[in-house]
């Protein structure tokens, strides 16, 4: 009997919380259970914005050894996912890749290619085909 790898996570940030978790519900949708994923959108109160703390949650709910890719809105979704990257610490920082994506587009491409049991570079790879 093999025991299977877990397959590379996904998550994805935006600075509205709807659009985060509607992203995340048409991932659901197309992968089911497959790939770990979560999602962080909003600041702490709520609002429009991002939150380095809901995004370091976030990347711990879909770990995976595989390694996570997180997808982003805009610049401030980034700089906090670096920030809560580094908050994460080593050594799994170095198993997080932020993808220059779109993020709805990117992050379903991105699950279904975990879902096969893909390496991080390579979900990450298969991702960014998608940027102009």
């Amino acid at each position: 009997m093999s025991v299977k790898t877990p397959n590379v996570g996904i998550v994805i940030v935006s600075h509205s919380p709807l659009v985060a978790q509607g992203t995340a519900d048409m991932v659901r949708q197309m992968v089911g259970d497959s790939v770990p994923l979560a999602w962080s959108g909003g600041n702490s109160r709520g609002e429009l914005g991002t939150d380095a703390g809901g995004i370091l949650t976030a990347i711990e709910e879909a770990w995976s050894e595989a390694g996570v890719a997180v997808f982003v809105d805009l610049g401030g979704a980034e700089t906090n996912s670096e920030m809560a990257i580094e908050m994460l610490g080593l050594p799994r920082a170095k198993l997080i890749s932020i993808c220059n994506a779109p993020v709805v587009e990117g992050a379903v491409i991105a699950a279904a290619e975990a879902s096969g049991g893909a390496s991080l570079a390579k979900v990450v790879a298969t991702a960014e085909e998608l940027s102009p």
